[in-house]
């Protein structure tokens, strides 16, 4: 079973560097992520979400190759390549990997103009080492789905206090 946690941030670039510390954490195996995601709230209170994995672009060089390949077969790759990269982007649109969109464009109305948040969706995780690399990198817990113990450490860890080893 995986948790979903959502922490505030004042800044998109603070939400990014975060989740390269936890994409460093997941190299490290002391996290397994299964989608993190910033979502930023510009000054008109428009949400953006910056996604790890871009599915309309994957979507689009997967049907472009089977496309082409297609296309050899009826001597005209070309034409291949065009639809299947249409149909593939059009795919990969519509495709939904990781965190819903739709639950994440919710939850970040709650952020302020001008700032932003991160998503995490966490598999599994080495609870005390993560921890220790998220203690005093800031921001504020929006949402989780951990229960009132391990919340409460996240909690202590962003705002750099010392967490109690559970």
């Amino acid at each position: 079973m995986s948790d979903l946690v959502f922490i505030a941030f004042p800044s998109e670039q603070r939400a990014e560097e975060v989740r390269e510390k936890v994409l460093e954490m997941q190299k490290e195996y002391l996290i397994d992520l299964g989608d993190a995601v910033v979502a930023v709230k510009d000054d008109k209170g428009r949400i953006k979400l910056n996604q790890l994995m871009n599915t309309t672009a994957a979507g689009a060089a997967s049907g472009a190759m089977w496309g082409s390949i297609i296309g050899l077969l009826f001597l005209n790759p070309l034409l291949g390549a065009a639809v299947g990269a249409g149909s593939g982007a059009l795919g990969g649109k519509l495709t939904d990997v990781g965190i819903n969109d739709q639950f994440m464009k919710d939850s970040a109305s709650a952020l302020r103009p001008g700032t932003a948040g991160l998503f995490l969706l966490i598999r599994k995780m080495t609870a005390d080492k993560v921890l220790v690399y998220l203690n005093g990198l800031g921001g504020t817990v929006m949402k989780t789905s951990f229960d009132e113990t391990k919340e409460g450490e996240l909690r202590k860890a962003l705002a750099g206090q010392s967490p109690t080893s559970t």
